[in-house]
C-alpha cells in the first residue's frame, strides 16, 4: 500500500515538474547533454583545457582548486564589507540595510579606484 502511494506521488511530482517546465523531457535532456559534451571541451578552473577523460583524482583536484578560489573570493568580499562597517553575526534588526549600505560603500570605493 505504501509503495503504491510513493510511486503515485513520484509520478505526480514528475508530471508537475514537466508541465511547469522546471525539468525537460528525457529526450531533450539527453540531446542537450550530447550537444554540450561534443561542443565544449572540459576546462579546469585555471583555464587549462583537458581531454574529457580526466581521472577521478584530476577531477577532485580541479574541484578543490575551484573551491579554494571561491572561498578566497568570498572572504575577500567579506573583508571589504567589514572594512565598510558591516558586522556579521549576532542579532541585527537592521540586517538588510546594513549589508546594503556596506555594499554601496564598497561599490563607491571600487568605482573611485
Amino acid at each position: 500500500m505504501n509503495y503504491f502511494r510513493a510511486s503515485a506521488l513520484a509520478v505526480i511530482a514528475s508530471m508537475t515538474l514537466l508541465s511547469t517546465g522546471v525539468i525537460a523531457p528525457a529526450s531533450a535532456q539527453t540531446a542537450s547533454a550530447a550537444q554540450t559534451t561534443a561542443a565544449a571541451p572540459v576546462v579546469a578552473p585555471g583555464g587549462v583545457s583537458h581531454a574529457a577523460s580526466m581521472t577521478k583524482a584530476e577531477q577532485r583536484a580541479a574541484r578543490k582548486v575551484a573551491r579554494k578560489q571561491a572561498r578566497a573570493k568570498k572572504n575577500a568580499e567579506l573583508k571589504k564589507l567589514e572594512a565598510a562597517g558591516y558586522r556579521p553575526g549576532g542579532y541585527n534588526p537592521d540586517y538588510p540595510e546594513t549589508v546594503q549600505g556596506a555594499e554601496r560603500k564598497t561599490g563607491a570605493a571600487a568605482a573611485s579606484q
